[in-house]
């Protein structure tokens, strides 16, 4: 039987799982979608966690929940060694276990490297996974239970992971908070429009967060960070350091003997099929890859969604003599959240809103990118029944 195996649960693997299964196949393969969490997290959703808006189970569903009727298995495990001559993967699930593929999927995301400053890795905390979450949400609720008058909270990183975690720890710690926005451009969100920006500077500006543009964080300690600014260096005290900055991967992917191309990215043709190992599929934060309009696509949930839509088609085609198709990505815009409900909105980078109006329209169309029809009733129906439920509770108190 015929043997696809996808390496990594996120946005790119799994849709490309789910997409793989629908397919009109005459024999069904064997789709083996492997990950080390036994969860999907919906990052866009991770920061709704902080302020309690989301619970875990909306954000993170079990890989199992998901699964369930699709015929697609599902192997938690360490990828440990890939050998793309033998098309063998080592798999590390307590013990060693070696698959053998007839088609390869290489959806393995990012990582945030924490050792670009000194400190770093041993006092911030990235924000990418649940166990991010957990580290964060933990040291708030030491903080919030402790005597301090001010919670002081550093963001490295004036991206949109950096802006959204910045508006929702102010609204979570309000008053109490002293939230400070570090950021070496001599702008935030340099990859956003120019509308999305102001409506976020002017969101960061309410909420009372301190913005350093043009600065670097030079080191980290416990309990105090370095900045660099254009005109010297300051030493300031802190509790929390967040650390939002790059994007890297694991040695394993970056001792492969494959082309590498952004930022050691794995380079692909426009069919998303890694240079000179047409079996072998790279899509999401790993793929270095071109669309067909040869414009380098960038690293988002959104490519990673579209390229699965197009990694499933070509797989099945070159597994039935069919032709592949090149990769085409159409940018629709970019939500960024605000704290809570509130939102920015770019649709197709041609026109902006914001407030509630966004919030409303950011949540509405992740809920259509849930991956199932499952988990989108599950969530629509909680969605709609919740506000009932708190107005009956507040009725009864």
């Amino acid at each position: 039987m015929t043997r696809i195996c996808i390496l990594g649960g996120g946005f790119g693997g799994l849709y490309t799982a789910l997409n793989l299964s629908r397919l009109p196949w005459a024999v069904m393969p064997e789709i083996i979608l492997i990950d080390k969490s036994d969860r999907f997290l919906f990052t866009p959703f991770l920061y709704e966690l902080v302020t309690g808006e989301m619970q875990e189970w909306e954000v993170a569903p079990t890989f199992t929940e998901l699964l369930a009727d699709t015929g697609i298995q599902f192997v938690q495990g360490l990828v440990t060694s890939i050998d793309l001559e033998t098309k063998q993967v080592e798999i590390n699930i307590g013990q060693p276990s070696v698959l053998t593929y007839d088609r390869l999927v290489l959806a393995i995301g990012g990582e945030t490297p924490m050792n670009l400053v000194d400190g770093a890795a041993e006092y911030a905390i990235p924000f990418r996974n649940l166990n991010d979450f957990y580290r964060l949400n933990s040291k708030l609720e030491l903080l919030e239970a402790s005597d301090h008058d001010k919670i002081r909270v550093c963001i490295a990183g004036g991206g949109s992971s950096g802006v959204e975690l910045a508006c929702k720890i102010a609204d979570r710690l309000k008053d109490r908070g002293r939230v400070r926005l570090v950021d070496r451009n001599n702008k935030i969100l340099s990859n956003s429009t120019d509308a999305n920006r102001k409506i976020a500077e002017l969101a960061l500006s309410q909420r009372g967060v301190w913005t350093d543009l043009n600065t670097r964080v030079l080191q980290v300690n416990d309990g105090e960070v370095t900045l660099d600014y254009s005109d010297g260096s300051d030493i300031l005290p802190v509790d929390i350091v967040m650390w939002t900055v790059g994007s890297t991967f694991s040695k394993m992917l970056q001792n492969l003997p494959l082309e590498h191309g952004r930022q050691g990215a794995i380079a692909t043709e426009s069919t998303l099929q890694v240079k000179d190992y047409p079996d072998v599929f790279a899509i999401g934060d790993l793929a270095s890859c071109f669309d067909s309009n040869s414009s380098l696509v960038p690293a988002t949930a959104q490519v990673a969604f579209q390229q699965s839509q197009y990694c499933a088609w070509n797989i099945w085609a070159s597994l039935n003599q069919k032709a592949l198709v090149p990769f085409s990505y159409i940018p629709l815009g970019e939500f960024i959240s605000l704290g809570i409900d509130g939102a920015t909105a770019s649709i197709f980078g041609k026109f902006s809103i914001d407030g509630l109006p966004a919030h409303v329209m950011r949540r509405l169309a992740y809920l259509l990118r849930m991956p199932t029809l499952q988990h989108q009733w599950k969530i629509g129906s909680y969605w709609l029944t919740k506000p009932l439920i708190e107005m009956f509770r507040k009725s009864v108190n």
